[in-house]
């Protein structure tokens, strides 16, 4: 399974648990173990990763920190755990007094539902009482998932993960303030834009007569960007994605072929009498479109059909493997294609 399933139905699982859970242990045990075990490690190895490890803090002696995964006997990152009911805005601190007497280089703060990710920007061998990066099991967002990524134990590397944390602190911060000057806009904000837009005086009855022109003019340009990004993905050719594709074989999900689907094929196929073995012509059938391959090869692909959607489409390959959508109302329509079909073919018959 690949490792955006493994987190969505790590997601379910919390959506189903998280009222029933009531104590900090159930917590660990049901959210918060799970979710290091899709990172890759061996929850239940102590040399990997150590449950109640001790960080003595100062005068007090014997104080430990929930977890901590190890590396050859030497702590890399500290887990501070805490009850699903909890809000860890209140519990940063304490993490925060277990960081700096370990050489662990990250800490993460979590209740099960958030997970925040601390290291040492401002003050070496002090953790940022903020964050570089926050992860909602609830709301996975794509984004995050890339940097998530870094912290697998098959991918973490501390030099590499903390080159990039500065970017992702401030990238978080930069991003929350824009979001608040867009809300409640203040003087300094408006008085910026009023620079390139207004040649008298900036006086403060100039400022709060702009404010809210400003302030819709912006929300207005983020709704319009966003709706013309959202009209080029619904309108842009499709293009190969060679990882969905091996997750598609690894996760083997119940697909039914259709009289329609194999219809085509056969179609498709005798196109290519006495161009080529036609034992070599193979269709895969996916949860996405009914493809058809050259010698069963995903990077040969020769086209794509969905003909289960209202209106049936063909698929087919430039190239650089990026595909041209048409539309068909029969199977019969795929003979006004067959140039283009047999040009996509060879393609990979000049390769040989």
């Amino acid at each position: 399974m690949d490792f955006i399933d493994e987190l969505k139905q790590l997601s379910t699982r919390v959506t189903k648990l998280k009222d029933t859970i009531d104590t900090e242990e159930g917590t660990k045990m049901s959210l918060i173990l799970p979710f290091f075990q899709i990172l890759g490690y061996d929850v239940f190895n102590p040399d990997e990763f150590m449950p109640e490890y001790t960080a003595d803090v100062g005068i007090k002696k014997g104080e430990k920190v929930d977890y901590a995964i190890m590396k050859d006997g030497k702590p890399l990152i500290l887990i501070e755990c805490k009850s699903v009911s909890d809000e860890l805005s209140k519990h940063a601190s304490q993490l925060f007094r277990y960081f700096g007497t370990s050489e662990a280089k990250f800490g993460i703060l979590t209740n099960g539902l958030t997970y925040k990710f601390f290291t040492d920007l401002d003050e070496t061998n002090k953790m940022d009482l903020t964050p570089f990066m926050e992860f909602n099991i609830l709301d996975i967002k794509k984004n995050t998932i890339k940097e998530l990524k870094k912290f697998q134990k098959i991918n973490f590397d501390v030099e590499s993960v903390f080159s990039t944390a500065s970017e992702l602190k401030y990238s978080k911060a930069i991003k929350e303030l824009f979001h608040k000057q867009l809300e409640t806009p203040d003087d300094d904000f408006i008085r910026y834009f009023l620079t390139g837009i207004y040649d008298g005086l900036k006086t403060q009855s100039v400022i709060d007569k702009y404010r809210d022109i400003i302030k819709n003019a912006l929300n207005e340009y983020i709704s319009e960007s966003m709706n013309d990004k959202i009209s080029a993905a619904l309108n842009v050719d499709t293009t190969i994605e060679e990882e969905s594709e091996e997750t598609e074989e690894k996760s083997k999900p119940r697909i039914v072929t259709t009289e329609e689907e194999l219809q085509a094929f056969y179609i498709i196929k005798g196109m290519f009498a006495g161009m080529c073995q036609l034992d070599d012509i193979v269709y895969r059938d996916t949860e996405s479109y009914f493809g058809i391959l050259y010698k069963n090869n995903n990077r040969k692909p020769i086209c794509r059909l969905n003909l289960d959607t209202k209106k049936k489409q063909l698929l087919l390959p430039d190239e650089n493997k990026k595909f041209t959508r048409y539309y068909i109302d029969t199977l019969d329509n795929l003979y006004d294609y067959k140039t283009q079909i047999i040009e996509c073919l060879k393609l990979y018959i000049q390769e040989v």
